[in-house]
């Protein structure tokens, strides 16, 4: 039990790391919904699409590969170094070549050239320093780790609030300041928080000799092209409705769907936070002898968690949206929330169950799976959505992630079996499901739903009582 102590404690800070900036962010929500139009905020989805999809890119599964040879290898710090210098260089030789050929690029992608560069500054800053966050994570540096993270979004929230908030309220002038062109200001911010964040890095740069192996760097890229793979299949699957809601049904249609999705965010938060503690942990106790009934319990919990955050977010769903997204002219995408909470559950238990590739080596498999859910995503999204409308997109999500979740049990339980607890999790889920289905049919009743909430919790305790205070004795 004080293995699994030790790993709530450290998601519980690394999830601050993350908790705390998309709260910041939910701060902006409003902020942004409420000063720019449906097109303008379906302007800066796109621009953070093409974001993640060039951080895939650019990173090319380094991450993930740093934190499974690090563990093992006895020059830990050859390891560290050989990633630094690797993704030093190809950012470098990427930024350089698109610098060349920038309007052409931004052209292609349909991205005002002005925004454009001002994404890939934000992608080369934020591609340099994922070797040295790497490095925090893995030496048990969480609240450094979090301290940096946190200087980041406070930058950006800062100046977020003066360009959309103190500028036109205090009628500041500006001769830079373009009032008609509000959005890119947004990624200008996110620029300046980059530059933060790489300052307070830069000691790590020097933080050992600077060696290149060639040997551990064939190991690295072996075992992390596959996890590049599967990233930009990722991409696709969290951002292919995105995509090409605008170009089939409008940039209003996108820009509401996009700020509804956000709301969904919360359990987004929750995963994320999970897997920043999860993945350093799972490889540092993964030759425990009692490994995989660890990885078990941990995933129990995960669905109880997540369950918990469904039902709470359904059942004051009104009330969180008048909150997040107060310009009622977004509201006619409310109705996706539910499917895309329940579909971001599904894949926050998919990245639980896909610790058996990357501890078996078997990284390919993680590829395959995300191509499959990219595959469904895409299929859905262009067959269905001139037929029923955006809705079409959040079905295909979850449809998407929960095939890739069943599958993934499947292939996980001939190669790394884990004992899971079935039953108890498809009973959590299916107890929260069904309440969130009564939830919705309350007419925002809140005494009905705040009942319904007390139940669930009520059967949690009454279940996992005695786990749950041997857990807190330790």
């Amino acid at each position: 039990m004080s293995t699994l102590k030790r790993f709530f404690k450290d998601t519980i800070i690394y999830g601050l790391a993350t908790v705390l900036p998309r709260l910041m962010n939910f701060i902006l929500v409003p902020l942004h919904t409420g000063n720019l139009a449906l097109s303008n905020y379906s302007d800066n989805t796109t621009f953070y699409i093409y974001a993640a999809f060039f951080n895939v890119l650019l990173t090319y599964g380094m991450e993930t590969a740093f934190f499974r040879f690090y563990n093992s290898h006895k020059e830990k710090l050859k390891v560290f170094s050989t990633v630094l210098i690797s993704l030093s260089i190809t950012t470098i030789v990427f930024l350089g070549l698109v610098l060349i050929f920038n309007n052409e690029i931004a052209s292609f992608v349909n991205l005002d050239i002005e925004y454009f560069n001002l994404l890939i500054g934000v992608l080369a800053l934020d591609t340099l320093v994922v070797a040295p966050f790497a490095y925090l994570r893995a030496t048990g540096r969480p609240i450094k780790f979090t301290a940096i993270k946190l200087s980041n979004i406070v930058v950006y929230v800062i100046l977020n609030y003066f360009f959309f908030w103190a500028v036109p309220k205090f009628n500041l002038q500006f001769s830079f300041y373009d009032k008609t062109d509000l959005v890119k200001y947004i990624f200008i911010s996110n620029l300046a928080a980059s530059i933060v964040t790489f300052l307070l890095l830069t000691p790590y740069f020097f933080k050992s000799k600077l060696q290149f192996s060639k040997a551990i760097f064939k190991q690295l890229i072996n075992y992390g092209w596959p996890i590049m793979i599967a990233g930009l299949a990722y991409v696709i699957n969290e951002s292919f409705d995105k995509w090409i809601l605008p170009r089939e049904l409008g940039k209003d249609i996108n820009g509401a769907y996009s700020a509804c999705y956000k709301i969904a965010v919360f359990m987004t938060i929750f995963i994320q936070a999970f897997r920043l503690g999860a993945e350093p942990f799972f490889f540092n106790h993964a030759k425990e002898k009692n490994a995989t009934k660890t990885y078990a319990i941990i995933m129990k919990y995960f669905v109880i968690c997540g369950s918990i955050m469904l039902l709470v977010i359904i059942a004051f769903l009104d009330i969180i949206k008048e909150q997040l997204v107060p310009n009622e002219a977004y509201w006619i995408a409310i109705d996706i929330v539910p499917i895309v909470l329940l579909a971001n559950l599904c894949l926050g238990i998919y990245f639980n169950l896909g610790i058996w590739y990357k501890l078996t080596d078997k990284t390919r498999y993680g590829m395959y799976l995300s191509i499959v859910g990219a595959v469904i995503t895409i299929a859905f999204n262009l067959i269905l959505i001139r037929e029923i409308g955006f809705i079409a997109s959040a079905w295909a999500t979850l449809v998407a992630y929960g095939f890739m979740m069943l599958l993934s049990y499947y292939l996980g339980q001939k190669h790394y079996p884990v004992p899971y607890n079935i039953k108890a999790i498809l009973g959590y889920l299916g107890i929260a499901i069904t309440l969130s289905i009564l939830a919705l049919y309350t007419n925002a009743n809140y005494y009905i739903n705040t009942a319904l909430v007390l139940v669930f919790l009520g059967i949690v305790f009454f279940s996992e009582k005695k786990e749950i205070k041997q857990l807190l004795k330790q």
